[in-house]
């Protein structure tokens, strides 16, 4: 059974909370809340103010997804803010090992997310140490972008490693996640799916979000 996790970058900030709430009234388990520095990636989004003024009326899991460079000065402030999940890019991260340690010590759970071009390979020493691993299907830094089919054979490379060291880590999958390509990242191994446009921009969300469930259930 798939969980899914609608991205915060493509709801209307003008009624964020708003917005937030219809995607949790149709039933979605996550919010996925996109994090950017305008370094690591060419855009600039929120902060931990933000997470903790939504934190105060939503009950979804706050999955905080962090495309910045120096995350751990960061971490700490997000999870003080509401978060469950904190996502760092292995691409930021110097002691990529020492990261996750500070994100558990913390009481949260930690994940790891790739860029496309990011081997498995780089995580492979450290994935028993994870909760969760994000296979970005676009380059992060916008929403809207238009899915790289190359990721489906990267998600089942995953997926086998996972299952051959016998461990229970989520994989998650974010960029370009429609109901009509989203059976061949479940086929994959993925469990949790990343949508931002396909969701908050849909003319009807709970209508949006059955046709996710319907397809994803392969």
């Amino acid at each position: 059974m798939i969980k899914l996790a609608p991205s915060i970058l493509s709801a209307d900030f003008a009624r964020l909370l708003e917005d937030v709430k219809k995607v949790e009234n149709a039933g979605c388990e996550y919010l996925h809340i996109d994090v950017m520095d305008g370094h690591f990636v060419p855009n600039i989004t929120l902060g931990p103010a933000i997470v903790k003024s939504l934190r105060k009326d939503v009950n979804m899991v706050f999955d905080v997804h962090l495309m910045i460079e120096n995350p751990d000065m960061y971490i700490k402030s997000f999870v003080d803010a509401g978060a469950d999940i904190i996502t760092v890019h292995q691409e930021a991260c110097i002691h990529l090992h020492r990261t996750i340690q500070n994100i558990k010590s913390l009481g949260v759970k930690a994940a790891v997310a790739l860029n496309p071009a990011t081997s498995i390979e780089t995580i492979k020493h450290v994935v028993d140490e994870l909760d969760m691993v994000l296979v970005m299907t676009v380059n992060p830094g916008f929403g809207g972008q238009k899915f790289i089919q190359s990721m489906v054979y990267k998600i089942k490379e995953l997926k086998k490693l996972i299952d051959e060291k016998g461990l229970n880590v989520d994989i998650q999958v974010d960029g370009g996640i429609k109901p009509d390509n989203v059976d061949k990242v479940v086929k994959a191994g993925a469990n949790i799916i990343v949508a931002g446009s396909a969701i908050f921009n849909s003319e009807n969300i709970p209508d949006t979000v059955k046709n996710f469930r319907e397809n994803a259930n392969v």
